[in-house]
């Protein structure tokens, strides 16, 4: 079993600090929000989007897919009681010249992922990769 290690430290009112190793990330826990970092959902759906990205990388190779770009689209519904994202939608546009069945099944292996298994458990979760070049 992997595991995973990441600390958090609030440096004031208005932001706190990610750090793995020599990598760190900004973040936004100021309560009126800030600009400059992402805060707690904006983080789950970026996790969200690199765990597909990996997924694609690791599954074009054995499909033997050529993709030279990927660009992904999140959107997230938040519910109140009890708050939790409920709903997720997802649009990936790849360049290439892969056909629709290899699209699919290139949107099952996406599905496969980490983030996403453990996303979905609670999340509805949607969406579909369709080919921009």
């Amino acid at each position: 079993m992997l595991e995973y290690h990441l600390d958090v430290e609030r440096i004031d009112e208005h932001g706190s600090l990610a750090r793995v190793g020599p990598a760190e990330v900004v973040l936004d826990t100021d309560m009126d929000g800030r600009d400059d970092a992402l805060s707690p959902p904006e983080l789950l759906l970026a996790a969200l989007g690199a765990c597909m990205v990996r997924a694609m990388q690791r599954a074009q190779p054995m499909l033997r897919i050529n993709i030279s770009a990927i660009s992904i689209h999140l959107r997230a519904w938040r519910q109140d009681s009890p708050p939790a994202i409920a709903r997720v939608e997802y649009r990936i546009e790849l360049d290439t010249d892969a056909d629709e069945e290899m699209l699919e099944l290139l949107n099952r292996n996406v599905q496969k992922g980490t983030i996403f298994n453990t996303v979905a458990a609670g999340t509805e979760i949607h969406g579909e990769i369709v080919a921009s070049g």
